[in-house]
């Protein structure tokens, strides 16, 4: 901790979905905040609630080019990357380079700076899975030369290269590994089932279903990934830890959900599934039961609520 009266936290990817929701609780846990973000997902709109809060700094920087930041920093949360299938195919490059140059560039800062470094990994590690639920000690099905691979391989390389400042630079690091999240702030159009299928029940067009939609996934509302991210950045723990939502269900399931919810008369339409789709998606979330006290808290029609409230407002501005 600085002689400051309260800590300094640099969040990458600052002006993104998660990196938003971070750096609004940081601010309401005290912490001063400066906000790294290249916008090439992120967006303004997602900060400017905090223009004018003076414990706040936005500075649009690529981390994958060499950071300069004056000052004491004590906490380091890498965030930066695109993160949805439609941004790997439109951009494959800047998600190579993210996870590894920028992870590379944010690890060297936390290193000059004498900060915790904090990892934002995710369930892609794993891959298409050959172990149900999946736990931290699970080493991934991987294909690292599809078209999920430049996610996947980034997000595996920059866990490695974590492990190697923390083992070899004796840096303080955290990895946590991400399951579906959900909430306000998503982008309507990044592809994922949760704005995708709002956004389509909301406007009375056909839900597009991939496959036979008898593939599985677990949603966790933002808020609680925020508090799980937040314990395990204050806990000892330097391993890997997911977290996530273990409530399971198929994305047909999902699809009748969202329409129910929105009072829609959506039709479900199918279509091919892509390559390397994940079949199943469940995390164990023992280790953060028993290292950091968390769970979910938020259920999930509540959460689901709460979302689509956010893109219907969005509509109705003709936003989207």
């Amino acid at each position: 901790m600085s002689e400051h009266s309260s800590p300094v936290s640099v969040v990458t990817g600052g002006a993104g979905f998660l990196g938003s929701h971070l750096a609004d609780y940081l601010l309401a846990n005290g912490h001063h905040v400066i906000a790294l973000d290249n916008l090439i997902t992120g967006s303004v709109a997602n900060i400017e609630h905090l223009a004018g809060n003076k414990r706040f700094k936005f500075i649009e920087h690529d981390v994958t080019e060499y950071i300069y930041l004056p000052g004491h920093v004590d906490y380091i949360f890498h965030f930066a990357s695109p993160a949805s299938p439609i941004d790997y195919l439109e951009l494959p490059i800047q998600t190579l380079k993210v996870g590894a140059l920028g992870t590379h560039k944010t690890l060297g800062l936390a290193r000059a700076k004498e900060a915790r470094f904090f990892l934002a990994s995710t369930s892609e590690v794993y891959g298409d899975p050959l172990e149900h639920p999946q736990k931290e000690t699970y080493w991934g099905n991987v294909n690292p030369i599809g078209p999920r691979g430049v996610y996947d391989e980034a997000k595996r390389f920059a866990e490695a290269m974590t492990m190697a400042y923390h083992r070899f630079h004796g840096v303080e690091t955290r990895i946590v590994r991400i399951f579906n999240t959900y909430g306000p702030r998503m982008r309507p159009n990044d592809g994922r089932v949760v704005p995708t299928f709002s956004v389509q029940a909301l406007k009375g067009e056909p839900i597009t279903v991939f496959g036979d939609g008898s593939q599985t996934r677990s949603f966790c509302y933002v808020s609680d990934l925020i508090e799980g991210i937040y314990r395990l950045m204050m806990s000892d723990c330097a391993d890997p830890v997911n977290i996530g939502n273990p409530l399971e269900m198929s994305v047909l399931q999902f699809a009748d959900e969202i329409i129910r919810l929105c009072g829609s008369s959506s039709e479900v339409v199918h279509k091919p599934l892509p390559e390397d789709d994940p079949k199943i998606r469940q995390p164990n979330i023992e280790k953060a039961r028993e290292v950091l006290d968390w769970e979910p808290q938020m259920d999930l029609e509540e959460g689901l609520r709460k979302t689509i409230e956010y893109f219907r407002e969005l509509i109705e501005k003709k936003a989207i």
